[in-house]
């Protein structure tokens, strides 16, 4: 069974157990400006921006949950109509991913389910490095997935590598740090790190596999 079809029977599981499967109320998924995403955020880099990634945004009986994506697409149906997609399609994966952020949300069972705005990402990366600091001191970490704000607070107390799978990312230098590539690089630079930090693009692009069962530490 792979990750997809594993989340998709615990999700029919606990969908069976709230009995919300006949539920009528439909779950919409639209895509985000840029400004409705993040707002207005110091730095002008982050792939949200560039118009590399957008922001899936569910809606479930008021409750929101989001996933980040490279493959938009528009869904609007009932539960069960939601657990009938083809989870092969990279389309419907971030489809499935903010509809499943949206009912676990409104379930009571998850919190945070929408992406930090404007002067939130610099506070987020000061509290990882704050963290990381005090459990790993002198780590090597890979980051998986270019984030500005975060890369740019840790570089200046680790030593730090970086994935990308944007090829205009790739072999460029940022914040100090080289970019490389997520696929051809993947296994050196997980050789080298005491510890992998892993964006949540990865859910939605399949490639979260890469990294689950690495035997290091791995935050996501």
């Amino acid at each position: 069974m792979n990750l997809y079809d594993d989340l998709k029977q615990k999700m029919i599981e606990l969908i069976d157990k709230h009995d919300i499967k006949e539920d009528e109320i439909s779950i919409t998924t639209k895509i985000l400006s840029t400004k409705e995403a993040i707002g207005e955020t110091k730095k002008k880099d982050f792939p949200l921006l560039k118009g590399k990634e957008v922001l899936m945004n569910a809606n479930y009986k008021g409750s929101i949950g989001q996933a980040f994506t490279d493959h938009p697409g528009i869904f609007e149906g009932s539960i069960e109509e939601l657990m009938d997609l083809d989870l092969n399609d990279n389309h419907n994966k971030p489809l499935f991913i903010a509809s499943l952020n949206a009912i676990l949300k409104h379930l009571g069972l998850i919190e945070s389910t929408i992406h930090c705005k404007n002067e939130g990402p610099e506070v987020c990366s000061e509290e990882i490095k704050n963290y990381l600091k005090k459990e790993y001191k002198d780590a090597k970490i890979a980051l998986v997935g270019f984030q500005p704000s975060i890369l740019d607070s840790l570089r200046k107390d680790f030593k730090i590598r970086v994935l990308d799978l944007d090829q205009d990312n790739i072999g460029e230098e940022k914040y100090g740090v080289m970019i490389e590539d997520g696929k051809k690089d993947r296994e050196d630079v997980m050789n080298w790190a005491d510890l992998a930090l892993v964006t949540g693009s990865t859910i939605a692009n399949g490639s979260i596999v890469d990294f689950m069962d690495l035997e290091k530490p791995v935050y996501y």
